[in-house]
C-alpha cells in the first residue's frame, strides 16, 4: 500500500486562535513538522507560489474572500495535493458537496484530537476520511450532483480577478462600480465579464450570478430535507 508523506501542511483559516490550536494538534497527533498558515484564499494561493506546494492543505470553507465551494476547487487545482476540509459546518449535505468538489477528507471543527489522528493516519495510507455517522446525501439525485460538479468545474477555470469580478456581479454591481471598486478600467471589466460568461457557458451576467450562487453554502444546505 502506498504511504503518503505528510511532512508539510498549509492551514487556511481566518481564525488565528483556531489556526494556532490546529497547528499544535497536527504537529502532535499527525507528526507534521512544518506548518504554514494563511487567513484567506488569496494568501494561500500566494503561499503556494512563494513557498512551494505542501504535502497537504487543511482548509476552512468559510473564508472572507470565498463564496461557497469554489475556493476548495481552486486550491485543489492550484496545489495538486490532498485537501482536507476542517469546518464548523458538519451537515451531511455539505460534506457530500465538499467531497464531490475534490476534498479527500472532512473533519468537523469540534472533533477531538483522536479524530484528527485517525483522519491523518488514513490520509497517509492513501485513504479518505469522513466523520463517523456520515451518510452520503447524494443518493437519488445523481443528475443534480452531476450538474453541481459541472458548475464547480467551470468556476475553477476562472482567474483570481475573474472570481472577484463574479462575486461583485453577484452582489449586484454594475461594470462602472466594479471598475471603481477594483481600480481598473471599465473596458477591462467588460473584457473579464465576457470571458467569465464564456467560461461558465452562459449568455448573461444574471445567469453567471445564478451559477455562482449554486456553489454557495446557503444553496447547498437549503436543500437539506
Amino acid at each position: 500500500m502506498n504511504h503518503n508523506r505528510l511532512d508539510t501542511a498549509l492551514v487556511v483559516d481566518d481564525h488565528p486562535l483556531f489556526c494556532d490550536a490546529l497547528a499544535l494538534t497536527l504537529r502532535s497527533v499527525a507528526g507534521i513538522g512544518e506548518i504554514r498558515k494563511a487567513a484567506t484564499l488569496q494568501e494561500a494561493l500566494a503561499s503556494l507560489q512563494r513557498d512551494g506546494v505542501p504535502d497537504v492543505v487543511v482548509l476552512d470553507l468559510n473564508l472572507p474572500d470565498v463564496t461557497g465551494l469554489d475556493g476548495l476547487v481552486r486550491l485543489r487545482n492550484a496545489a495538486g495535493v490532498p485537501v482536507v476540509v476542517v469546518s464548523s459546518i458538519s451537515e451531511d449535505r455539505m460534506i457530500t458537496s465538499a467531497l464531490r468538489a475534490g476534498a479527500v477528507g472532512y473533519v468537523p471543527k469540534h472533533s477531538d484530537r483522536e479524530v484528527f489522528r485517525t483522519a491523518f493516519d488514513r490520509l497517509r495510507r492513501g485513504e479518505g476520511y469522513v466523520p463517523e455517522g456520515y451518510l452520503d446525501s447524494g443518493d437519488g439525485e445523481n443528475s443534480e450532483a452531476v450538474r453541481r460538479d459541472e458548475v464547480l468545474g467551470r468556476m475553477a477555470t476562472l482567474t483570481q480577478q475573474q472570481s472577484r469580478i463574479l462575486d461583485l456581479i453577484r452582489a449586484g454591481m454594475l461594470n462602472k462600480q466594479i471598475a471603481y471598486e477594483l481600480s481598473i478600467a471599465e473596458t477591462t471589466v467588460k473584457a473579464h465579464v465576457t470571458a467569465i460568461m464564456r467560461k461558465l457557458g452562459v449568455q448573461s451576467r444574471t445567469q453567471a450570478a445564478l451559477l455562482a450562487s449554486e456553489t454557495s453554502f446557503g444553496h447547498v444546505l437549503q436543500k437539506e430535507g
